[in-house]
């Protein structure tokens, strides 16, 4: 196997490791605790997702497409940046963790404790993306997988959620180490300066407003459907949406590890010709993948998603258009990100919002159905406003050599 069909597979399975962790917690988290103790949990699960995709914004995508520092510096810098900020950020989760009463208090005061374990954790993944060695990433996050689940996996039935939290954040321990060891020979000699992340017009800045309005904008979303729509409704969207998990995993890789490998293609043609082949393949796994559903024996679709799955699998034609043109919308968005990092802020804010208004739109006039195509037309639409920036865009030639 080449060299860079082995980076390609180590993201891919990386991110797999990463995203199976996430739903494992979860599903674990659901079996042992009570109903409010899950609720508990689940609130300061989400609070992490949200501190993650921040972390992962200002610090992770601005390290992935670093070209003059030496590397070494940056990867430092990132994961002392990373400790600092997380730890400032538990400090903050303890004292409302003391504040607030009862089982929820406990849990935020758990996540306080073990944030910075758990968010430099994960933050290495993209220190071994930017060196080109995903594979280190692949190590360490397996290694993850496998602490968690046996953490959690023998803990005692009806566990409080302050308990899980911190069994699930001390857990990361051995993957926190691992990764560390694997990271020393590519930073050894360099210092850690945490000053370029404190600057005015530091580029993960702008990630940061990305991830705040997307990920804004899906929950306003959910919450507007389901103000006006029927519980059957918004779960026959979750359903549909969560057959889809395995693309994410793709559509997450491409995001993650995506600049480092494209940045090597030669000029703006070279870029633009890999990430369109790359958006084209997405495209067709995305129609593959919604074709396979469709097909699927109500049976099995029943095993899958239990009484969902009937409302579920009449939208898997909307949400499988849907997922082809993000293929093509996430390839757009990453070519961008190598050209011009800074082209992309508007068309993020832009596009989130209408496809809000979209889904809106879509479900006061055709139900859940015109929901789902309104989806899938608000990520038509971001597709097609991002490769004609990428057409129009006029790159300066040391830009283009560094691509």
């Amino acid at each position: 196997m080449s060299r860079r069909a082995l980076a390609a597979v180590s993201s891919v399975l990386d991110q797999a490791a990463s995203s199976a962790t996430n739903i494992l917690v979860l599903v674990l988290a659901a079996r042992l605790s009570p109903a409010s103790g899950f609720a508990d949990f689940s609130m300061v699960y989400v609070t992490f997702s949200v501190l993650l995709g921040l972390n992962t914004a200002y610090v992770g995508q601005s390290v992935v497409l670093e070209k003059g520092e030496p590397l070494g510096a940056v990867c430092r810098s990132a994961v002392g940046f990373t400790g600092a900020a997380s730890a400032a950020a538990g400090a903050l989760l303890v004292v409302a963790g003391l504040l607030v009463p009862g089982g929820a208090g406990r849990a935020f005061l758990a996540l306080g404790l073990v944030l910075p374990l758990v968010l430099v954790q994960d933050g290495l993944r993209y220190c071994f993306s930017a060196l080109r060695v995903p594979e280190r990433a692949l190590a360490a996050d397996a290694l993850r997988l496998g602490c968690v689940v046996a953490a959690l996996a023998v803990q005692p039935e009806g566990a409080s959620a302050g308990r899980l939290v911190l069994v699930w954040g001390v857990s990361a321990l051995p993957a926190l180490a691992l990764g560390l060891w694997l990271l020393r020979p590519h930073v050894r000699g360099s210092r850690t300066d945490l000053r370029p992340y404190l600057r005015r017009g530091h580029l993960g800045q702008r990630f940061a407003v990305e991830f705040a309005v997307g990920n804004g904008s899906s929950q306003l979303a959910v919450l507007g459907l389901g103000v006006f729509a029927t519980p059957l409704a918004v779960g026959a969207l979750r359903g549909a949406t969560t057959l889809f998990g395995p693309l994410n995993v793709l559509f997450n890789s491409a995001n993650a590890f995506g600049p480092p490998v494209v940045g090597r293609a030669s000029g703006k043609r070279g870029v633009v010709r890999l990430t369109a082949l790359m958006g084209a393949a997405l495209a067709v796994l995305g129609a593959g993948w919604a074709a396979a559903l469709y097909a699927l024996p109500d049976r099995l679709g029943r095993q899958l998603l239990g009484d969902t799955w009937a409302a579920a699998s009449a939208l898997l034609p909307a949400t499988g258009a849907q997922y082809a043109v993000m293929g093509l919308g996430t390839c757009a968005l990453l070519t961008l990100r190598v050209l011009n990092p800074k082209a992309t802020l508007s068309l993020q804010v832009v596009f989130s919002l209408l496809s809000v208004g979209l889904l809106l739109g879509g479900y006061a006039l055709w139900g859940v159905a015109g929901a789902a195509w309104g989806l899938a037309l608000g990520s038509a639409a971001k597709a097609a406003a991002g490769w004609l920036r990428v057409a129009r865009l006029k790159v300066p030639a040391e830009v283009a050599a560094a691509a």
